[in-house]
């Protein structure tokens, strides 16, 4: 029975995982779009928590922090890459948090792989929006929260020592293991009692 009840879990996990992904990877573009619709390219931060949080709107080439601002087809390519194997490990994982990090980080990766592959200047080029201005230091957006949410929790679980998959979905000894022994006593006592019996001869009258 043990044995059946890991990969029953992966497949229960991994339909979750990619429907979360799915469902974060949508609110990242409504998101999106509703920057698009309110703020301005260039214009001035519009803060609502202090100086801390506020509305900006800015593309950005590049990965977080405007790095790799020439290398958005390879930045592309490595989303790309990322995503396939997010959902690959997703087939064998057998742990519910793992599971929320991995739907974490796929919907974030999803999320702007959409705005490289769709949005201005063009395909495998475009630009992420990012209007979330963290008190001047960088701009991002909902894809980039869950990626640093699922970061965390990453080194969370590592550092706990949550396994990635269900250890105890290992197969159990065979029954003939576990009996081998007990038939090898019960054999050796049969045969002492073999042994030591004594035997009985029928008399001539």
């Amino acid at each position: 029975m043990r044995a059946t009840t890991a990969p029953t879990r992966q497949r229960r996990l991994l339909w979750p995982i990619l429907l979360g992904a799915l469902v974060l990877a949508g609110i990242d573009q409504a998101t999106k779009e509703l920057a698009l619709a309110r703020l301005e390219p260039g214009a001035e931060t519009h803060w609502f928590l202090g100086e801390l949080l506020g509305w900006k709107l800015v593309f950005n080439p590049g990965a977080a922090l405007s790095i790799g601002e020439g290398f958005t087809w390879i930045l592309t390519l490595l989303v790309v890459g990322v995503s396939i194997v997010i959902v690959l490990s997703s087939r064998r994982i057998t742990s519910r948090p793992w599971a929320f990090a991995l739907a974490l980080i796929l919907g974030g990766a999803v999320g702007n792989l959409v705005d490289r592959l769709a949005r201005d200047p063009g395909f495998g080029h475009g630009h992420v929006v990012d209007f979330i201005n963290y008190a001047g230091f960088f701009v991002g957006n909902v894809a980039d929260i869950a990626i640093v949410g699922a970061a965390i929790l990453v080194v969370w679980l590592s550092f706990r020592g949550v396994p990635f998959g269900d250890e105890s979905g290992r197969a159990p000894a065979s029954p003939t293991d576990d009996s081998a022994p007990a038939d090898a006593d019960a054999t050796d006592d049969g045969s002492a009692e073999d042994v030591d019996a004594p035997t009985h001869e029928g008399t001539p009258s």
